[in-house]
Order: structure tokens, then C-alpha cells, then sequence
């Protein structure tokens, strides 16, 4: 069996959903297993609602019941689906009606309304492909045995689910049923629905797949794959043919925005492939993202950026030769729940990096009892994505292009992973040096790629 995954824009209107069940289609002889996110816009509509009933007192789920309906007329899926549909916006504008009356709109509350956006695209989904002679069943993903803690907004799946998931979806597959299954969503133990944060329609995909022991995870998106680059900065960057998952995690956490670091654990440690593809563009090859090793792996992977960073430096003489120091400095930001990206440290000093969007003005006067504390804003990371193993060569090439774009790197961190090296830089910056440190790496002239080399270039040497 294979788990294929659809994203929202993948699924956004009827000529979507038709593409992806021909996708689907396609490699039906594989057994495939279906997750899907919300139409096109929906989870924003759902939240647009919320917003009027709350403030304003106001229900209307117009925008969700039109776009949903006219995806239904467009795929001629007749009177019978809109009346399983009816029920659903139902329980939707009777919800909306509860947060109008109480004006309250709690997690657990928010949760339950944005669970609408899947549950109805899969019932769509699914009623079209049975169209096409499929056996396809729309199955909320509790029924098969997702299961969460009750942190509601970015919940957690318990181990347990991964049990039921298997036991349930394999007899469902026996049948010679494609199940379409509601990415994002679960129940906790009391029943209240849940969902599972950022990645959280990848991260149902990767689990069902660790469960099932699945051949390999599709991720279908609207891009050609893990560019070397952001294309909204570097207009030629090239599709990634394969990286391995430590590689793919460090670069959504450094700013690539493919898949979500926490969607991949599941694979990581289950040893399954993931296929990164385009609905858009079906014949790409894509981005294969697997644990093993590539011996002849290039020198650099990618290379990505993320702006608007803090860069903290903190020193401290008092504490030289003083045991605890760096204890001291994370117990501050711990207590604060603030989290740290990077580091740099010595016996008497660190420099560390945090998103700016945190105050760390009560952390700054608890650090100054006992340390300087310098923090600077309007920052940038770079990180190079690449055979870390080889960091000497590496960053003998970066400081080079540094130069001679006139960049003063201000830290620089190499990730334990052994994949990443990471420096800082003045916001203003970042893009200049991306697009250069890409034209180093990536340039037509450059022996390098952003992937192993195909069957029949290795056989051309």
C-alpha cells in the first residue's frame, strides 16, 4: 500500500479534486490510502465566521456552503450528497451560533470549528471517485483510530493510535476499499475533536503510513519538490531529486516551508519513504526523502534563509571558571517558555538566536544580574544544507562568497545533526547573499547539483 496526501490547493475546487483522483487513479494497483486537507480557502472562511459570530454577534457560513456546493454541481454529484452535506453545515452554523450567543471562542471550540473544512472534503472526494468506478469511503480520521491528548490547537497523537490505525485501515484495505481519510484531525480520550498544529495534515499521512508500514508516502503540494533555494529568491532553483530526512527537517525548520519538521518523524523512524509531488505538474520527478545514505552525495544540498531574527549575546567574566552558567541562561528562557534556534557559546559567553516576535524583556533584566547582555534585531539565518562532514571546505567557500559580497558574518553554528551550518547576518542581507551563495553552489558552470545523479548520468560519468 501507498498513503497519498493532498494539500489544500491540490484539492481547492472541482478541477482540482478531479486532477488528484486521476493522480489517484493512476496508481490504484498500489493500494492507496487518501488524506486530505480543506478546499482551496475553506479553513480561512471557517475562522472569518468565527470572527463575526464573536464580535459581532453574526452567523453566515455562505462562503463555506457556496464553495462546497458548487464544487458538488460542478462534479454532477447530484441531490444525494448535498444531503450529507446539509448535515454538516448544520452542525457548523449551530456551532457558530453557540460562540454568537455565548461570545467565546475557546481552543477546544476553535478546533471543532476548523475540523469542518476536511471532513467536508473528503465526503466530496470521495463521492467523486466512486464516480469514476472507484470504491472510495470518506472516513473521519477517529474512526480509525486517531487518538490525542487534549491540547487543543497543536495537539499530540497518543501511541496507542498507531495500534488502532493499523488495525483498522488494513481490514478497511483487505475489503479492496481506498479509504479518504480527514488530514489534521483527531479525538482526544473525552471525545472532543482535536487538531494537530502545523504539518498536521502531513503528519496524519506519515502516521498512517509508520502504522500500516506502508511502500512510501506521496506529499502532493503545488511545488516541483525541495527546491535548492526559495524561488521567491532565487528564480532558478532546481528540484532536490533526493535528501535524506535529517537534511528535509533542518531545512523546513531554517525556513523551507514544504513539510513541517514534525511530520517526518514518524517516517524517520519507521524507515519509510516520502515522495514530495506536484498536483500542478504530476510528470516532475519530485523530491524523494529517504533515511539512507548517498555516497555520492554533492557538497551542498540547498540553502535557505529566515528573517527578522533576534541575536542575543550574552557574557559574563563573574562566572569564569564558575560551574552552571550556560544552567543559568537557558533556565531563564525555559521559564519563560521562550525558544532558542541557534547557539554559540564559550566558558563565559553565548550568543544565541530567537524568532523577534518574542518579548524577552523580563529574561534580559533576570540575565543582567549576573551578565552583559547585548541583543540586536533586524537579523537573518542562512543555512547551508550539505555534507557537513566536509565543514572546513564548506565554509572556506562561504566566507569567500562573504567577501566578496561585503557580508559581515556575525555567528556562525553547526548543527548537531551534522547536515546544517548556519551563520547570521543583517536582514537587508540575506537575500543578496542566498541568491550569490546559490550561484556559487548551484551556477551553470558549478560541478554540483542538488541531487544524486540519475542512472544514466552516473553511467556517462
Amino acid at each position: 500500500m501507498i498513503v497519498m496526501k493532498f494539500g489544500g490547493s491540490s484539492v481547492a475546487d472541482a478541477g482540482r479534486i478531479r486532477n488528484a483522483a486521476e493522480i489517484v487513479r493512476s496508481q490504484e494497483k498500489r493500494k492507496p490510502v487518501l488524506v486530505l486537507s480543506a478546499m482551496g480557502d475553506t479553513t480561512d472562511y471557517l475562522l472569518e465566521a468565527a470572527d463575526a459570530a464573536l464580535k459581532k454577534g453574526f452567523v453566515s457560513i455562505e462562503k463555506v456552503e457556496e464553495l462546497h456546493l458548487k464544487a458538488v454541481s460542478d462534479l454532477d454529484l447530484g441531490s444525494v450528497l448535498k444531503k450529507d452535506l446539509k448535515s454538516l453545515f448544520w452542525d457548523l452554523g449551530s456551532l457558530l451560533t453557540g460562540i454568537s450567543l455565548t461570545r467565546e471562542l475557546t481552543g477546544r471550540t476553535r478546533d471543532c470549528l476548523v475540523s469542518f473544512g476536511e471532513r467536508l472534503s473528503v465526503r466530496i472526494a470521495a463521492a467523486y471517485m466512486r464516480t469514476l468506478k472507484m470504491k472510495a469511503q470518506a472516513i473521519d480520521a477517529w474512526d480509525v483510530g486517531f487518538v490525542s491528548d487534549s491540547n487543543f490547537g497543536r495537539a499530540e497523537l497518543r501511541n496507542e493510535s498507531f495500534v488502532r490505525i493499523a488495525s483498522s485501515l488494513l481490514t478497511v484495505i483487505a475489503e479492496g476499499i481506498t479509504p479518504v481519510i480527514t488530514g489534521f484531525i483527531a479525538r482526544d480520550d473525552s471525545g472532543n475533536i482535536t487538531t494537530l498544529g502545523r504539518g498536521g495534515s502531513d503528519l496524519s499521512a506519515t502516521v498512517i503510513a509508520a502504522a500500516c508500514k506502508a511502500e512510501e508516502v506521496q506529499v502532493w503540494k503545488d511545488v516541483d519538490g525541495i527546491l535548492t533555494a526559495d524561488p521567491k529568491i532565487v528564480k532558478d532553483a532546481r528540484p532536490v531529486e533526493w535528501i535524506s530526512y535529517e537534511e528535509a527537517a533542518e531545512l523546513a525548520y531554517f525556513g523551507a516551508q514544504v513539510l513541517h519538521p514534525r511530520a517526518m518523524q514518524p517516517c524517520m523512524k519507521s524507515g519509510t519513504p516520502v515522495l514530495v509531488k506536484n498536483s500542478y505538474n504530476p510528470k516532475a520527478p519530485g523530491t524523494r526523502i529517504e533515511m539512507q545514505s548517498d555516497k555520492n552525495a554533492p557538497l551542498i544540498r540547498a540553502i535557505t534563509s529566515r528573517k527578522n531574527i533576534t541575536l542575543v549575546d550574552i557574557s559574563s567574566t563573574y562566572m569564569l571558571g564558575q560551574p552552571g552558567f550556560l544552567a543559568r541562561v537557558f533556565s531563564e528562557f525555559s521559564s519563560a517558555g521562550i525558544s532558542v534556534d541557534m547557539v554559540a557559546t564559550s566558558e563565559v559567553s553565548v550568543s544565541l538566536t530567537l524568532d523577534a516576535v518574542q518579548d524577552i524583556g523580563n529574561v534580559r533584566r533576570e540575565l543582567s544580574r549576573f551578565a552583559a547582555v547585548d541583543v540586536k534585531t533586524g537579523k537573518a539565518i542562512v543555512t547551508i544544507i550539505g555534507d557537513v562532514r566536509r565543514s572546513s571546505e564548506i565554509l572556506g567557500q562561504i566566507f569567500n562568497v562573504c567577501r566578496d559580497e561585503s557580508v559581515q558574518v556575525q555567528m556562525v553554528s553547526q548543527g548537531a545533526s551534522k547536515v546544517n551550518i548556519s551563520f547570521i547576518v543583517n536582514d537587508e542581507e540575506s537575500a543578496g547573499l542566498v541568491k550569490a551563495l546559490h550561484r556559487h553552489f548551484f551556477g551553470e558552470t558549478s560541478s554540483k547539483t542538488g541531487g544524486r545523479k540519475s542512472a544514466a548520468g552516473r553511467a556517462r560519468g
